[in-house]
C-alpha cells in the first residue's frame, strides 16, 4: 500500500512540474532575427542582446546559412541556426525581426522565403520590426503598414508607399515597429520588449543598461 502510494505521489508530482513548465513555456515570448550576410551588426546585436535581456528567446536564424554570417563591418556573426531549418520547423515566433545594412537589406528584399514569412507573420498578428536600410524589406514584399521610419535616405522610397516619420527615432504602429540606424538599435530593442512582454520589462532593462537620464 505504501509503495503505491509513494508512486501516486511521485505521478502527481511529475504532473504538477511538467504542468508548471508548460505554463512558464506558454508565457515566454519568442523572437526572429534574421542575419543576411551585408547586415549591420550594430543592429543586430544591440537589438539580439536587448530583447535576451528582457527574457525573450531569440533565435538568430542566418538567411543563407548557419555558418558565421560577414556582416557590413567585416565583424562575423555566428547564427543559432539557418532559416531553411526554422522553416521547416514551422514554428511561430512572437516577432520577426530585421537587422538593416545595405548588402544584407538587399538579400532581404530578394529572398521569397523572408516574403513568405512577413506575411504569414502578419497574418498571424505577430510583430514585426525592422530597422535602418530593411524597412523597405517591408515595402519590397508587400507587408501593409502605417506610419514607418527607417535611415534617413530611404524617407524617398518609402514614403510612396506609407505615412514617413522623420523625427521619432522608433515607431510603433500596431503590430509593425520601425526604427532609425546603428544609434537607435538598443531603443529599438526596447521597443519590442515593451511590446511582447509590457512596460515594467522595458523599464528594468533600460535601467540596468544605464539608459535612461539621471541614473
Amino acid at each position: 500500500f505504501m509503495s503505491a502510494t509513494r508512486q501516486v505521489l511521485g505521478q502527481l508530482r511529475r504532473a504538477h512540474g511538467q504542468a508548471k513548465r508548460t505554463r512558464t513555456d506558454d508565457m515566454t515570448k519568442t523572437a526572429l532575427l534574421i542575419l543576411a550576410a551585408g547586415a549591420e551588426e550594430a543592429e543586430a546585436v544591440c537589438a539580439a542582446d536587448v530583447m535576451r535581456r528582457g527574457k525573450i528567446e531569440v533565435t538568430i536564424a542566418g538567411l543563407d546559412t548557419g555558418e558565421p554570417v560577414e556582416c557590413s563591418r567585416g565583424v562575423r556573426i555566428l547564427p543559432d541556426t539557418d532559416l531553411k531549418h526554422v522553416l521547416e520547423k514551422k514554428t511561430h515566433f512572437d516577432a520577426v525581426v530585421l537587422p538593416g545594412g545595405l548588402k544584407g537589406t538587399e538579400r532581404l528584399r530578394a529572398s521569397y522565403a523572408v516574403k513568405k514569412l512577413l506575411h504569414d507573420q502578419q497574418k498571424a498578428g505577430g510583430v514585426i520590426a525592422t530597422i535602418c536600410a530593411a524597412t523597405t524589406v517591408l515595402a519590397e514584399h508587400g507587408i501593409a503598414a502605417g506610419t514607418v521610419t527607417s535611415y534617413p535616405s530611404f524617407k524617398g522610397d518609402l514614403e510612396k508607399t506609407y505615412k514617413y516619420d522623420d523625427h521619432s527615432r522608433v515607431v510603433v504602429d500596431g503590430n509593425i515597429i520601425t526604427s532609425r540606424g546603428p544609434g537607435t538599435a538598443r531603443e529599438f530593442g526596447l521597443a519590442i520588449v515593451e511590446k511582447l512582454c509590457g512596460h515594467e520589462a522595458k523599464a528594468s532593462v533600460g535601467a540596468g543598461l544605464i539608459l535612461f537620464p539621471g541614473q
